[in-house]
């Protein structure tokens, strides 16, 4: 009677044990399993991180405005990226906001809108820009920022574009130094991100 009770209470133990034992193995498997999961996070992130890194420094270019020639969407100091391959791949459109080199100085960047493209008749009458004939509807140039200048007809010489700051009565463009040439437009504003009040998409 003992000799049985003492064999169940050692199978008992036994059984405890291969519990304790099971346990202990499933425990560092389950740990095993979070550092494996950790690692692989660890790795996805630092993938992901060095992607953005070189879409950054390939695709976009982080610039700064000086200036207020493009108030009232694009402010003094705003910091935006600019797309610097977009147009291997698409062509300049009216309406776009690109950087390109000062003609008269190609060391200095300007920031404008392009208003014409090759081969548009464009002129302006007292502050309305007269695109091919037709009076161009410009919703990004408030009231208060047009001016009354006017300037004869052109024709837009081929691969050059005719560029125009949105503050019309401050801005230094295409009026002064004539139509900019394709090989000096070298991005498209992208977006805004910093301040945060101004981020967003450029249009």
């Amino acid at each position: 009677m003992v000799s049985q009770e003492n064999s169940e209470t050692n199978a008992a133990v036994e059984r405890q044990d291969e519990l304790v034992a099971t346990g202990s193995e499933d425990k560092a498997q389950g740990e095993a399993r979070g550092a494996s999961s950790l690692m692989l996070w660890m790795r996805d992130v630092a993938v992901a991180v060095g992607v953005s890194v070189l879409i950054i420094m390939f695709l976009y270019q982080p610039v700064r405005v000086e200036g207020t020639s493009m108030l009232p969407r694009l402010e003094d100091h705003d910091r935006l990226f600019i797309n610097k391959f977009v147009y291997h791949f698409e062509a300049i459109r009216h309406g776009d906001v690109v950087v390109f080199h000062y003609p008269r100085d190609p060391e200095k960047s300007y920031i404008k809108r392009v208003i014409a493209v090759p081969g548009d008749r464009l002129r302006i009458d007292r502050g309305d820009v007269i695109l091919n004939g037709r009076r161009l509807e410009e919703p990004y140039v408030p009231d208060e920022f047009r001016d009354e200048r006017s300037m004869q007809e052109i024709v837009v010489p081929a691969d050059c574009y005719f560029m125009m700051g949105d503050h019309r009565s401050i801005s230094s463009d295409s009026r002064e130094f004539g139509p900019v040439e394709r090989d000096l437009i070298y991005g498209k504003a992208a977006f805004i991100y910093w301040p945060t009040r101004d981020a967003g998409v450029v249009n």
